[in-house]
C-alpha cells in the first residue's frame, strides 16, 4: 500500500509542474455561462487575455469552453478542443530575442491526461505579418480545430516598424 501512495504522489507532483510550465498565466477577462447545471458549476465560454512573452506590443485573446457539472466542478473533465484567439498590436513591437517558426508561445493543459491547447508563432516574412495559431494536441490523437489571427507589424509613433524576418532562426 505505501507504494502505491508513492506513485500516487509522484503522479499528482508530476501534473502540477506541467500545469506549472507557462511562463505566464492568462488574465481572465469574463466569463458567460452556456449551459445551465442546477446543482453543479454550469458550462462558459472563458475569455483570456496574455501578452507575448517574446514580442513586446503584442496581445493576443482567446476563448475557451469550460465544462461545468461534477467533472468540471472536480476539475477532472476533459475540455473540448474548440479555441478562437485574436492578436493585436497594441503597443511599438519590439522582438526580445530570436524565434523559430511555429515557436510555442503558450499553453495550458485542457484535461487531466496529456491534452494541451497550444498557441505557437510564426512570421509572413512577405508581408511582414505575425501568425498566431491556436489548436489542441493530444497524446494519442489531435484536433484538426484549430483558429489563426495575424498581427501586422506597423509603425508606433514615428518608429519604423522591425521586420519579423529579421529575427527568425533558422
Amino acid at each position: 500500500m505505501p507504494r502505491l501512495k508513492i506513485l500516487a504522489l509522484a503522479f499528482f507532483a508530476l501534473l502540477a509542474a506541467s500545469a506549472g510550465a507557462n511562463a505566464q498565466e492568462p488574465d481572465l477577462i469574463f466569463k458567460k455561462s452556456t449551459v445551465f447545471k442546477l446543482l453543479t458549476p454550469d458550462h462558459k465560454l472563458a475569455t483570456y487575455g496574455i501578452d507575448d512573452p517574446l514580442v513586446e506590443g503584442v496581445a493576443c485573446h482567446f476563448t475557451v469552453p469550460e465544462k461545468g457539472g461534477l467533472s468540471g466542478m472536480f476539475g477532472v473533465a476533459e475540455e473540448l478542443s474548440d479555441a478562437s484567439i485574436a492578436c493585436r498590436q497594441v503597443g511599438p513591437v519590439k522582438f526580445r530575442e530570436k524565434f523559430e517558426q511555429g515557436d510555442e508561445m503558450f499553453r495550458v493543459r485542457r484535461s487531466i491526461f496529456f491534452k494541451k491547447m497550444r498557441i505557437v508563432r510564426g512570421c509572413d516574412t512577405k508581408r511582414n505579418v505575425l501568425v498566431y495559431l491556436a489548436y489542441t494536441d493530444k497524446l494519442i490523437e489531435g484536433s484538426p480545430q484549430n483558429s489563426t489571427s495575424t498581427v501586422p507589424i506597423m509603425p508606433w509613433g514615428d518608429q519604423e516598424p522591425p521586420r519579423c524576418a529579421d529575427y527568425l532562426d533558422e
